[in-house]
């Protein structure tokens, strides 16, 4: 297992974060999680012995039962992760129980910090921007709460670009402890946090994790072109995400991913998560599974190296459009390229372009 340092701090973690999405039951996830007791503490153990440390949770996740059920299996393993969770979903239906706010964070770390049986919180994520919460009264409360020992370090989930250029300003001008790290959906299939969100956190010194990076169950090789997806998966179950935009697209990337697993002896997952790894500005992913076979699969991937002619098959194939400023920057700026995203933007510039211009 490899190691990242997560941003401009000094905390190292595993490019393999455990996501524990599947434990507990309830909150509308029931159809989708449901480990507990033995299994969840086999995955955990598992996932340890993989040279994991880094436990990501949240306390939207089954209603906080997720983090109930890990505080019951961390046991005297605490010290040996990174411990995450996340705030700021809706926890009740009263006008104060969701948000960013210092009256609701404050709140609700000390209740996942009860269900998780701890003291503290390595890293707390803010799951998603608040709209209406000035965001200089968040920096505020996470620094609060990182001077009173309730967390560690804190960091995004769900920002835009924008908001994360914001944020990490804001805290800069009050001289607080800046976010070290973002959590964003990313996958072969949805690329779009290429566009601005990973170079502005590359720019800014911010780790980046992806999560779910089957697509939440989309990619793990049982959804295929004319078939039914079987119940037993998430996406067997209705579950409403991830949002797809092209279906034919989406099938043949899954159809690309197949031949390459073939030819590999490989599965799909393994796969899709080895050329997530091989992404630039791409520190690590969340995986989690039901299945504990389907978990020690994906802990293989951290293993594996995809051979470089998939990965640009991969690559190629999932490109997705260059919109603007994007195509008039590659064509009239390329003199002084942006180091934040030459990757991308050379990617990009030859799937418009065509190779060699």
């Amino acid at each position: 297992m490899e190691y990242t340092r997560l941003g401009n701090s000094g905390l190292y973690v595993s490019r393999l974060a455990l996501g524990t999405i599947p434990f507990g039951s309830g909150g509308g996830f029931e159809k989708i999680a449901g480990v507990r007791g033995h299994d969840a503490d086999r995955q955990f153990s598992e996932a340890l012995e993989g040279g994991v440390n880094f436990i990501d949770t949240a306390n939207l996740y089954s209603a906080g039962d997720a983090e109930r059920v890990l505080g019951e299996i961390m046991g005297n393993r605490r010290d040996d992760v990174v411990l995450t969770s996340k705030a700021r979903m809706p926890t009740g239906d009263g006008p104060n129980d969701s948000g960013a706010s210092r009256h609701h964070l404050i709140r609700a770390v000390d209740d996942s910090l009860s269900r998780l049986r701890t003291d503290h919180l390595d890293l707390l994520y803010i799951h998603q921007w608040d709209g209406q919460t000035p965001i200089t009264e968040t920096i505020a409360t996470v620094n609060e709460l990182i001077r009173a020992g309730k967390i560690r370090y804190w960091g995004v989930s769900n920002f835009n670009g924008w908001q994360l250029a914001k944020t990490v300003y804001e805290a800069k001008l009050a001289g607080l402890e800046p976010p070290i790290a973002q959590q964003v959906y990313y996958t072969p299939e949805a690329r779009e946090i290429e566009y601005e969100i990973i170079p502005a956190a590359r720019d800014l010194g911010v780790g980046t994790f992806g999560w779910s990076p089957l697509g939440e169950g989309l990619l793990n090789g049982k959804v295929r072109r004319g078939e039914t997806t079987p119940s037993d998966t998430r996406q067997g179950t209705g579950w409403p995400e991830p949002h797809v935009t092209d279906w034919d697209r989406a099938y043949d990337l899954i159809e690309l991913f197949g031949e390459i697993a073939g030819d590999l002896g490989w599965s799909i997952p393994q796969v899709v998560i080895s050329w997530i790894l091989g992404r630039p500005g791409i520190n690590g992913t969340v995986i989690a599974a039901r299945s504990f076979d389907h978990l020690k699969e994906d802990l293989d991937a951290a293993e594996l190296a995809l051979p470089q002619d998939a990965r640009d098959r991969i690559t190629t194939a999932s490109q997705l459009p260059a919109y603007y400023p994007l195509w008039h920057r590659m064509m009239t700026a390329q003199d002084r390229p942006e180091a934040a995203e030459s990757e991308y933007c050379a990617e990009q510039h030859e799937h418009v372009f065509g190779p060699g211009t």
